[in-house]
């Protein structure tokens, strides 16, 4: 009997520079909570949903120039993106994409709303109302 992996969970996996930076981003500002407590004093894992983060300090830490995660927030876009901002997140603005839009922070494309943001070391994240 052959595995497929479409049946197994996966973990997002994110390189930072400095791992306590990190922390207080993704705790402070995010407000995710550690999954554990055990892991390397260099690492740290998260659950959000269904979901783990795992963020690692690296040297390559900000070379990614594409989305490296996306939240599916649904609804609630909006109220998340507010939040974030009042916690002082920057969200980033991506101008000119075909047929989309820009209300405020949050980019429109039909249906779509998506918002994107950084971390500390340039990992860019989204927020998708899926």
């Amino acid at each position: 009997m052959s595995v497929m992996l479409g049946d197994k969970d996966a973990i997002a996996t994110l390189a930072v520079k400095d791992i306590e930076v990190a922390r207080k981003f993704y705790e402070g500002k995010l407000g995710l909570k550690p999954a554990d407590e055990g892991g390397e004093p260099t690492t740290l894992t998260y659950e959000s949903g269904r979901t783990r983060i795992f963020v690692y300090e690296s040297k390559y830490a900000g070379t990614n120039q594409a989305t490296a995660l996306n939240w599916l927030v649904g609804g609630d876009i909006d109220r998340i993106v507010q939040d974030l901002r009042a916690k002082g997140v920057t969200f980033e603005h991506y101008d000119g994409l075909p047929d989309t839009r820009r209300e405020g922070d949050v980019h429109v494309a039909g249906d779509l709303r998506l918002a994107w943001l950084k971390d500390p070391d340039g990992n860019i994240l989204a927020l998708l109302n899926q």
